[in-house]
C-alpha cells in the first residue's frame, strides 16, 4: 500500500514553517477518509512535498509524535497511530427540524449574554439597529468532555427581550428556542463554511494551539416577514469535525 498523501498547502512565510506544517499534516491526519494508509512518506518526500529543509520537516514531525498522533521506528518508517481519530462531519440538513436534531445532545455552557453594537461586517443583516444582543456559548463532547466548538449568536433586539436565558443553559439550541420558545416562524436559513485560523479566543476557549486550522460556520435566520432575526457564527474545532452536504437530484 502507497503512504498516506497530506493535503497540499501554501506556506505564510511571515510564520513559523515547522509550525505551519505540523498544524496542516496534523489535520490532514486527523481529516483522512476510512480506509487510508497509516504510514507517512519518508522525511525527505515529505518536505518536497511542503517545500521545505528536511530539518523543518523533522521539527515539524517531532511535534506530532509528542502528541502522539505518530510514531517514528528506525528502518521501518513513521506511522500513524490508531487512536488518532479521524473528522466528524459538520452536516448541512434540509429542515428546521433535522437542523434542530444537529444542534442538539452536547453539553452546553451559557458563557455570557447581552447588548452589543452590531458589526460593521453584519450591519446589512441588521437594518437601522445599532444594536443587537450577543449570546455566548461553549459545547463540548458527551463523552470527552472536550470542547468542539463555540457559537456567538447575534439577535434582533425585539427578539431577544423574548428569549429565556434558562433555555439555553439546559442546552436548547437556539433554533429550538427562537421557535419553540419565543415562536418565531423561521422561513428559512443559509449556511456558509469556510477554513479559517484559530484566534487567541478560538484558540483558548476550544484548548488548542493558536493558528491551528477551524471551520467558520455562519449561519443566517429569517423569520416568515423575510427580516433576520439571528445571525450565528460558530467556530469547530478542525481535528474534530470536516465538512459534508449531501445533494439528491429531484427532478426524477
Amino acid at each position: 500500500m502507497s503512504p498516506f498523501t497530506p493535503d497540499p498547502v501554501e506556506l505564510n512565510r511571515k510564520l513559523p514553517l515547522w509550525y505551519q506544517v505540523s498544524q496542516s499534516l496534523r489535520a490532514s491526519i486527523l481529516g483522512r477518509p476510512t480506509g487510508a494508509p497509516d504510514r507517512l512518506p519518508p522525511e525527505d518526500q515529505l518536505a518536497g512535498h511542503y517545500g521545505v529543509s528536511v530539518l523543518t520537516m523533522r521539527q515539524a514531525l517531532k511535534e506530532l509524535e509528542s502528541e502522539g498522533l505518530i510514531s517514528r521506528h528506525r528502518r521501518r518508517g513513521t506511522f500513524i497511530e490508531p487512536h488518532a481519530r479521524r473528522a466528524r462531519p459538520v452536516r448541512l440538513l434540509g429542515s428546521v427540524d433535522t437542523i434542530v436534531a444537529q444542534q442538539s445532545g452536547e453539553p452546553t455552557t451559557l458563557l455570557d449574554y447581552g447588548p452589543e453594537p452590531v458589526p460593521a461586517e453584519l450591519a446589512g443583516h441588521f437594518p437601522g439597529e445599532p444594536e443587537a444582543v450577543a449570546y455566548r456559548r461553549l459545547r463540548r463532547d458527551r463523552e470527552s468532555g472536550e470542547p468542539t466548538n463555540w457559537a456567538v449568536n447575534l439577535i434582533r433586539s425585539d427578539v431577544a427581550k423574548l428569549i429565556d436565558p434558562e433555555d439555553l443553559r439546559r442546552g436548547w439550541p437556539m433554533t429550538k428556542v427562537l421557535r419553540d420558545g419565543v415562536g418565531v416562524r423561521i422561513s428559512r436559513i443559509t449556511d456558509t463554511v469556510e477554513a479559517r485560523l484559530a484566534e487567541p479566543e478560538t484558540a483558548r476557549l476550544l484548548e488548542v494551539p493558536l493558528l491551528s486550522p477551524i471551520l467558520h460556520y455562519t449561519g443566517v435566520t429569517y423569520d416568515g416577514e423575510g427580516r433576520v432575526v439571528d445571525v450565528v457564527r460558530i467556530r469547530y474545532r478542525g481535528d474534530r469535525f470536516a465538512f459534508s452536504v449531501t445533494l439528491e437530484n429531484v427532478t426524477d
